[in-house]
């Protein structure tokens, strides 16, 4: 989140001693303090680490303090250097290399990806329906070779099947170039525009793609552009250009391929506008005018649309109207009622039946309903406590086969086959783990934690068969608690490095996810912020007092939002961790917040508030980590971040780190990574990848070691 003419002012020059990375250390790094004043309505504030901040990513001194920190990183690690590569090993161990996704069909064409051994990155290929050999589509192995950093991001098949639109990021940081690849030559086209998000749609000739630009300073997404393929990317049409920084914008097809769509949303609004694709030159139409506090969405079929909204439904109800209807939404009609109990998360359409995604009790489930006879709608069941189910690729409607999603804290992802017509079950593939798992070994809980208010928390654990209740097992807690993003309980292979060493793993669902309904993010958001600190501080109370956990073997991790939480959790409990990870985490709340021109900052004010306001500026000061910061004792911490991040600035967790090593008043461990190559998801490959989580865990389990 970087400031172009931010509400702040330098009044001193930084000097800072360069240190070659090669040098043995004898301290952790210090951060020079220089007085910067951070001006703002409702009072000024000094911050003497704001000099971190550089927006080009080159200032000499900048980057020599990074890389400071990361000698003091690698020197540190060095002395559980062989618990780190065993650790490395052993979760790449776990992961079958020459893996393969379920294919699944649209149009002529069989689609999947693919891994092969050894090799970092997936490549995506296809087989004629009716039989034939492979064709590869996109090897991304090669396109990221002699690269630090490489991604493709949403590839889009063109309606004749014969191109290939794609996006591809260089250094994580999300601003993409669109690619288009012609299949019937494995050539790449001239077409190529810059500065995107990664929406594509395609036009219902294959000649023309829908693509979505960004602003170049706040890298908003504020453009939507009709580039006609062969002709200069520099005239690309521009078809529709939001105004209202709060908006977020996404340009799809719709599942039919009949519409393009404009999708626009805020944390409170969201407004659809449609296309239909074989009109290239025409004008897109509102499916419903956006007003504050009222969100939808929709997908259209057989000559109506089908919408989820919040409309006089918190929880969200379905809806319909005609194509020919759109407009006013005092044309739907009602489709299926809301619940108080139940919250509505998705929907897939088809010919003959409409399958929901729904939550309830805090678990994910699936819904079927015929439409000829929606009494006769049921679940997809499970046997087990704590689960989560949800829609896998379904490319058609004109079928009665439901590709699903199954997976628990003890089972690997699976793909299974549902025909709603007879209800039988087909498993496709279950992700095989390596490394002789074996899900009988496992155990997975629901229990409840009461928060300080008297609300119950679920929260998921995992450990090992023949575990005890003893009080004496150390506890890795994860949680994120923003957005409305429910932290649901996947399968994590690597975690099992963990759970082996008698861990118990526990993901606790705060409040400000949506795992328990729209409720549960209201109550943790804005002017409720707080309550997402106190029932992740809560649920590790419980897990102590329940004997689940020593209270001085304590981890919590979280990050992004997530970091925010565990910077907050810091501040407020730090007597109750032995160990913090935050990884990318958002910690100076209030400075960035203030600063219309840091990328994403405008969409956020309805998630956090904006502190020009009050009585957002002291309630959002009250928990910024990086404010609250103060002389007392910390847990160890390990915190990590990526230079190129656009999500959450790299110079938010250095200011951060730099405050904490100058007041902290223990001598526990604080080590700051910077991916120097890398963006808000850390590194590009996948081995890359669980490198990093291995480095975490042998963190952790260095310091219990001890």
């Amino acid at each position: 989140m970087f400031l172009k003419q931010p509400l702040l002012w330098f009044v001193a020059i930084l000097s800072v001693p360069v240190m070659a990375s090669s040098a043995v250390l004898t301290e952790a790094p210090r951060a020079a303090k220089v007085d910067f004043q951070v001006v703002s309505p409702h009072g000024t504030r000094n911050d003497p680490y704001y000099w971190l901040r550089d927006d080009t990513r080159s200032e000499p001194k900048v980057l020599a303090y990074l890389e400071q920190e990361n000698a003091w990183y690698r020197q540190y690690s060095a002395g559980y250097q062989q618990l780190t590569t065993q650790l490395t090993e052993e979760i790449i161990g776990r992961v079958k290399q020459d893996d393969s996704s379920v294919p699944y069909r649209k149009g002529d064409y069989l689609y999947y990806s693919r891994y092969e051994t050894g090799k970092e990155y997936p490549i995506y290929a296809r087989k004629a329906a009716s039989g034939g050999a492979e064709q590869v589509l996109l090897d991304v192995n090669l396109l990221a070779e002699g690269k630090d950093f490489y991604q493709v991001a949403n590839l889009a098949i063109s309606p004749d099947q014969q191109l290939l639109a794609y996006m591809e990021d260089l250094n994580g940081r999300r601003q993409y170039t669109l690619r288009v690849r012609d299949l019937r030559t494995g050539k790449e086209l001239t077409d190529s525009l810059s500065g995107l998000s990664a929406a594509i749609a395609w036009s219902a000739d294959s000649k023309q793609l829908f693509v979505v630009q960004n602003d170049p300073v706040t890298l908003l997404s504020n453009k939507v552009l009709r580039h006609t393929l062969g002709q200069d990317p520099a005239k690309a049409a521009l078809v529709y250009e939001e105004s209202d920084n709060s908006f977020y914008m996404w340009v799809s097809n719709s599942q039919d391929n009949r519409y393009v769509m404009i999708q626009l949303g805020s944390t409170v609004s969201d407004e659809l506008r449609v296309l239909d694709a074989a009109k290239t030159d025409g004008q897109f139409q509102v499916l419903a005018p956006r007003q504050r506090d009222f969100k939808y969405g929709a997908e259209h079929l057989n000559g109506r649309w089908i919408i989820r909204t919040d409309w006089e439904a918190p929880n969200y109800r379905l809806m319909t109207v005609a194509a020919d209807k759109i407009g006013d939404r005092t044309h739907w009609q009602p489709l299926l009622a809301h619940s108080e109990q139940i919250f509505i998360q998705n929907f897939e359409l088809f010919n003959e039946y409409l399958a929901i995604s729904e939550r309830s009790d805090g678990l994910q489930r699936i819904r079927v309903m015929p439409w000829q006879d929606p009494s006769k709608a049921y679940y997809i069941s499970s046997d087990e406590a704590a689960y989560v189910t949800g829609f896998d690729m379904n490319a058609e409607q004109n079928t009665t086969l439901l590709r699903y999603t199954y997976t628990s804290l003890t089972t690997p992802p699976s793909v299974y086959q549902l025909d709603m017509a007879s209800g039988e079950k087909t498993l496709l593939k279950q992700q095989e783990v390596l490394g002789g798992f074996d899900k009988a070994n496992y155990v997975t809980e629901r229990v409840w934690a009461t928060a300080q208010d008297g609300t119950r928390i679920p929260v998921s654990l995992l450990y090992r068969k023949g575990f005890k209740r003893d009080g004496s097992a150390p506890l890795y807690q994860y949680a994120y608690g923003s957005y409305g993003m429910s932290m649901d309980p996947w399968f994590r292979a690597s975690v099992l490095s963990l759970v082996d060493r008698g861990f118990v793993y526990a993901i606790a669902h705060i409040r400000g996810g949506q795992e328990m309904g729209r409720h549960w993010y209201e109550q943790g958001k804005l002017l409720n912020k707080i309550n997402t600190f106190t029932d992740f501080i809560a649920v590790t109370d419980h897990l102590v007092a329940e004997k689940y956990a020593a209270k001085d073997k304590v981890i919590g991790m979280g990050g992004s939002a997530g970091g925010l939480l565990m910077g907050a959790v810091a501040n407020m409990a730090p007597q109750k961790y032995r160990a913090l990870v935050a990884h990318v985490p958002f910690v100076d709340v209030v400075t960035t917040m203030l600063d219309e021109s840091i990328p994403l900052t405008t969409n956020e004010f309805d998630e956090w508030g904006n502190p020009k306001q009050q009585p957002f500026y002291d309630y959002m000061l009250s928990y910024s980590p990086y404010d609250q910061v103060s002389a007392q004792a910390y847990p160890a911490m390990l915190v990590t971040t990526g230079l190129h991040d656009s999500q959450v600035q790299y110079f938010e967790p250095a200011k951060w780190v730099a405050r904490l090593r100058e007041l902290k008043t223990d001598n526990n461990p604080l080590l700051f990574r910077t991916n120097m190559e890398a963006g808000h998801g850390g590194k590009s490959g996948r081995f890359a990848r669980l490198a990093e989580t291995a480095e975490e865990y042998a963190f952790i389990l260095n310091l219990l070691a001890k």
